[in-house]
């Protein structure tokens, strides 16, 4: 049987992660199943946007089919659709009980702090899971429904960086929540964080010179590696797993050595 504190944390967050599902499977398959309709639509927002604006958001193409699911769900508002869901629940793990004044009741459990900290993180990261793979399981069905022509391992590529990618900013959000038990906190560092790479990440593919500040962008490592035409990159989903453990082995740490506000 699954411990005490998952299942409390699964029923005090089933509805936000039914909202996120839900909002997730109905962004991905609006925008892939009427592809065809699109075609003529995207070919105007590509003539119309400047280069530079199309390099700045990672789109180099958007008639191909492989450019328009890249510019659609895996290149800006899929991604950040993603990591607000992660961080909004991530940001319940510590931070909203302790802010709440119910860390006391919850502490009161016959379970060490470390044990604590995991279990509601072992929830909370399955419901990002779950919340991050959400377009991959359902391109893996569209795809192919409709004709779309991108082979479904560079799709399983794809969905699973956006996958790897939320785990690296789950981990930086609850070592955030863990180091300060503030929900504004985790909120505004992990959201700053992630405006910043990508930024980094878009400026290190235009600017000559600079294209070292990709190395520092988990989303070069999710979508530079351009997953959609070449496929599977393992070490650069490896290095997103790796900052995600080390940040979250970091917050039980902090967690397990800091005052607690109750």
């Amino acid at each position: 049987m699954l411990p005490a504190l998952v299942r409390k944390t699964w029923r005090d967050d089933r509805r936000a992660l039914l909202g996120w599902t839900v909002g997730l499977a109905a962004f991905t398959g609006i925008y892939t199943s009427f592809y065809p309709q699109f075609q003529g639509a995207a070919q105007l927002k590509q003539d119309a946007l400047p280069k530079g604006m199309l390099d700045f958001l990672g789109i180099a193409d958007m008639l191909s089919p492989t450019g328009y699911l890249q510019a659609t769900i895996f290149s800006l508002i899929g991604p950040l659709l993603v990591l607000m869901g992660a961080i909004t629940l991530t940001a319940r793990t510590i931070a909203r009980p302790e802010e709440d004044g119910g860390m006391e009741l919850l502490l009161a459990s016959p379970v060490s702090r470390l044990a604590f900290a995991g279990q509601r993180l072992a929830a909370t990261g399955t419901a990002v899971t779950v919340i991050a793979a959400v377009p991959w399981l359902l391109l893996m069905v569209i795809v192919p429904a409709i004709g779309i022509d991108v082979a479904l391992s560079n799709v399983a590529a794809a969905g699973a960086g956006l996958v790897a990618l939320a785990w690296c900013f789950t981990g930086v959000a609850f070592l955030a929540g863990a180091a300060t038990g503030r929900r504004t906190t985790v909120l505004a560092v992990t959201g700053a964080l992630a405006v910043a790479t990508y930024m980094a990440n878009a400026i290190g593919g235009m600017v000559d010179g600079w294209h070292w500040l990709r190395w520092l962008s988990p989303f070069h490592y999710f979508i530079g590696t351009d997953p959609l035409n070449t496929g599977w990159h393992p070490a650069a989903l490896l290095t997103l797993v790796a900052v995600g453990a080390v940040t979250t082995l970091a917050g039980l740490i902090l967690f397990d050595r800091r005052d607690i506000g109750v």
